[in-house]
């Protein structure tokens, strides 16, 4: 059983950069999955309706989402601008390539979308600015030390606000993700990574003290189904 008191430091086999295979494709596929079944993508759109009265006037929003994955999450925010009839500018973001590639052949028909393989560290990217940014199940990849680095960084480059969507960790979350996976027959790599990511993610006060070493005081940290945060500022 692992010990869920404090933060996993293992890393995921999908922390791996160079990692492209058909495996990989694969569990990118089991996770858009999972995250429609558990009501994933809601925590975004939510925090978008809840920035929406900031949003710039007489022009594209423009958003990036972090360690844009599959760009599920940046589909389903286009399908909501669709919706909503409100211009947007959508940037994906991600270190691996094979990520960027997968993504852009997912995001045909939607123009709106565009892909950059970038660090989100470097110089390059720290001077695009954007209303807003968002991170869905991105952050658990952090320590709460980097996290907090990145947390201030994010806050200089987004004019409106910034929407994470992360996992709560927590022994119910840990072991349904975890059957779940093999019972449906997941790839080795959700089987692998999927518990990791929850024994990897936070409790609300790990929340707030990585946001007051952000020196971030006002904030929204709200619980939402299935076991995510969400936080907006």
């Amino acid at each position: 059983m692992p010990d869920l008191s404090c933060r996993a430091t293992e890393e995921e086999l999908m922390d791996d950069l160079s990692l492209a295979s058909d495996a990989l494709r694969q569990n990118l596929d089991e996770l858009e999955t999972i995250n429609t079944w558990l009501g994933g993508y809601r925590v975004v759109l939510n925090g978008l309706n809840r920035l929406r009265p900031r949003f710039p006037q007489g022009r594209a929003v423009r958003v990036a989402d972090l360690g844009s994955g599959g760009g599920d999450t940046l589909r389903h925010i286009a399908g909501w601008a669709r919706r909503q009839a409100v211009a947007v500018e959508l940037v994906g973001v991600d270190a691996n390539a094979f990520m960027i590639s997968y993504a852009k052949d997912k995001a045909t028909g939607f123009p709106e979308i565009s892909f950059q393989q970038q660090d989100i560290f470097a110089q390059e990217f720290r001077q695009q600015p954007f209303d807003i940014i968002t991170c869905s199940l991105f952050c658990h990849h952090f320590s709460s030390e980097a996290l907090a680095v990145l947390l201030r960084q994010l806050k200089e480059q987004a004019s409106v606000g910034i929407i994470i969507n992360d996992l709560h960790r927590q022994p119910l979350a840990y072991y349904s993700i975890k059957w779940l996976t093999r019972l449906f027959r997941g790839s080795y790599l959700v089987q692998n990574d999927a518990p990791l990511s929850v024994a990897r993610a936070f409790t609300r006060r790990e929340w707030q003290d990585i946001l007051r070493a952000a020196g971030i005081g006002r904030y929204s940290l709200r619980w939402r189904w299935a076991f995510r945060w969400q936080v907006i500022f």
